[in-house]
Parts: C-alpha cells; structure tokens; sequence
C-alpha cells in the first residue's frame, strides 16, 4: 500500500472531522498500520478512540487493500 493511497482516504474522511472542530494527519504506515495523529478538538476528546476504531479504521480498511488496523499516535 502506498502512502497516497492512504492519504487519499484520510481526505474522504477529513470534513467529518473538521465539522467537530478537528482533522487528522497521516504519521506513519507500519507493517499494514497507519499511524495517525488526531488535531484539533479530536485530540482531546474521550471519544477520539472510537473515532479512530469505528470512524477513519473501518473506511481505511474498505478502501485501501493492506490496511490492517489504525492507532493514534
């Protein structure tokens, strides 16, 4: 998988994060792990691990083969 790839869809998911006040950055793809950083109103919100998990891993995995899961870093 490439890094455009994967930046491509962090862009699909990016206005529904910056509708709540925040975005998120690509960090780092490891062995099938994107590595991102949450900005903004994310990264302080007690709910920014459900949005890694259920929001940007979930469309990540669907449309990008090799995405094996996403972390916060």
């Amino acid at each position: 998988m490439e890094k455009a790839e994967v930046q491509k869809a962090l862009n699909d998911v990016r206005p529904q994060l910056q509708m709540d006040g925040g975005d998120v950055e690509l960090v780092d793809i490891v062995d099938g792990v994107v590595k991102v950083k949450l900005k903004g109103h994310c990264a302080g919100c007690p709910m920014s691990q459900m949005t890694i998990k259920w929001g940007v891993e979930q469309y990540l995995k669907k449309k990008v083969p090799g995405v094996k899961a996403v972390e916060s870093v």
